[in-house]
């Protein structure tokens, strides 16, 4: 079947891609690569992917191609899925005959909510849906395809038994050919990394219990499958022959670090073909390790800190201690290894105290850069499930983003609003950046570089337009 991947346009700025963990407008515009279609992209011959986000492209101009097309495959996510199915009425109402449906998480854990909510979908393709998708692309007949739930014939919704997991990965095709024909990988970018960059997986699943973390409880599972350490090194070969301008590579695996030995192996490959990368991890790789990566070209870890409140990280099962985690960024300082940190405001525990407790933490590591964020109870998560059990959520204030697409507080808890949780991701913005030390820190980088002169004043109208807009928001 002639097949698109589409990533619908919706908010603008929202960086809900099929590559976003947490689908939302950020602090600095920035996108990441739709990775989760580029891969069943890749498994189909002939097809096209659009991630029209990124890219300006207008609801308009997708179902200008819809006649194009048989079968039309979108990620969705719970804040974009309104937005999502609109778009799959317009490409049915420009091309009847079009079959179309969903992946992503949300259709994942309520593949059945899905299709009843919006019967204008075919489908919905569930967990690991890469070979559904390429099975209803090769014309298989729907009851036979694993993974699947569907709308047949008389239109009741019928459920197929669930696929395995892949335990080949390398039996994936590499999705850089597929950014190569079908994006402009210049409009991807994000605020840490050199731009351009380039993200990939290596592998999936995730170790880590972590109750809030979307991707391991909806599609990856916890068990870290992996391709070859060859199998990566050739696609990068490849990435790097073909798009000789990018200045990083990012393995987006949910924790790279999960398993040290091919860390290392992988950084040794790398090494040899003298790109920079950088990658997720965990705050609590062994210095030796650290050592490996950088001498391997390792510049930047992405490292989820998520609170410096030691309770709550066993609340959210981070399995990360404050002392090891105060070692380990001691060691990527002498090492020379940037720190991207992460913080969650509004996890199970939350208080006006802790809150105070985590910005000081974060000032005392001081991360080159952070991003905060606010809790979110995705569907399929622990935390969605903990939080209506004990009224954390309620109707009213239930969504994930506003109507621009911008974070809010769903969660609240006795003694802590939703305001004050809301609030509290300016207070650390502001208490993190407006230090002389680090302004001085950012103004040096600034001296040094007239692109990151550039980069830096943009991003800083832009991270003070985000606030402005957050403060009207809540009001």
């Amino acid at each position: 079947m002639r097949t698109l991947f589409l990533q619908a346009p919706s908010f603008d700025g929202f960086d809900g891609g099929a590559g976003s963990r947490y689908q939302s407008k950020r602090e600095i515009r920035s996108f990441w690569y739709p990775t989760w279609l580029a891969q069943p992209a890749a498994l189909v011959p002939n097809s096209k992917l659009i991630d029209a986000p990124p890219h300006g492209i207008s609801l308009a101009e997708v179902v200008a191609e819809a006649k194009n097309f048989d079968l039309a495959v979108l990620h969705t996510s719970t804040p974009s899925f309104a937005s999502d199915v609109r778009a799959i009425a317009a490409l049915k109402a420009a091309n009847p005959a079009l079959k179309a449906g969903l992946i992503g998480a949300k259709a994942a854990v309520d593949a059945e909510g899905c299709l009843k909510s919006a019967r204008i979908v075919d489908f919905a393709a569930r967990n690991e849906f890469d070979f559904t998708i390429k099975e209803i692309a090769d014309g298989k007949d729907w009851k036979s395809i694993r993974g699947l739930s569907f709308r047949d014939h008389n239109g009741e919704i019928r459920h197929t038994p669930d696929r395995t997991v892949l335990e080949n990965m390398d039996a994936l095709p590499f999705v850089t050919p597929v950014y190569k024909r079908d994006l402009q990988i210049s409009r991807y970018f994000i605020g840490y990394l050199r731009h351009p960059y380039i993200s990939i997986y290596t592998g999936r699943g995730c170790k880590s219990r972590c109750t809030f973390c979307l991707w391991p409880q909806s599609v990856g599972g916890h068990r870290y499958r992996t391709r070859s350490v060859g199998h990566v090194i050739e696609e990068i070969a490849w990435a790097k022959r073909t798009f000789p301008e990018v200045k990083e590579f990012f393995f987006d695996d949910d924790t790279f670090t999960d398993d040290l030995p091919r860390a290392e192996a992988i950084a040794r490959e790398l090494g040899k073909l003298g790109v920079v990368w950088s990658c997720n991890a965990k705050a609590n790789v062994p210095r030796a390790s650290l050592k490996a990566m950088r001498d391997g070209g390792l510049r930047l870890l992405l490292v989820g800190y998520e609170t410096g409140n030691q309770q709550i990280l066993y609340n959210i099962k981070k399995g990360m201690r404050i002392d090891v985690a105060k070692r380990f960024t001691k060691d990527c300082r002498e090492l020379g290894v940037t720190i991207h940190g992460t913080f969650i405001m509004g996890l199970p525990g939350e208080t006006q105290e802790t809150i105070r407790e985590t910005i000081a933490f974060a000032k005392e590591v001081n991360p080159h850069t952070l991003q905060v964020s606010l809790a979110a109870p995705y569907p399929g998560t622990h935390l969605y499930k903990q939080a209506l059990e004990n009224g954390w959520l309620d109707d009213a204030n239930a969504e994930l983003v506003d109507e621009n697409g911008v974070q809010m507080a769903p969660l609240h808890y006795p003694g802590l609003s939703h305001t004050e949780i809301f609030d509290s991701v300016e207070t650390f913005y502001r208490s993190f950046y407006l230090r002389p030390a680090k302004i001085a820190s950012i103004v040096g980088e600034m001296v040094m570089s007239p692109d990151m002169m550039k980069r830096r004043l943009r991003e800083g109208a832009e991270f003070f337009r985000f606030l402005r807009e957050r403060r009207a928001a809540a009001h």
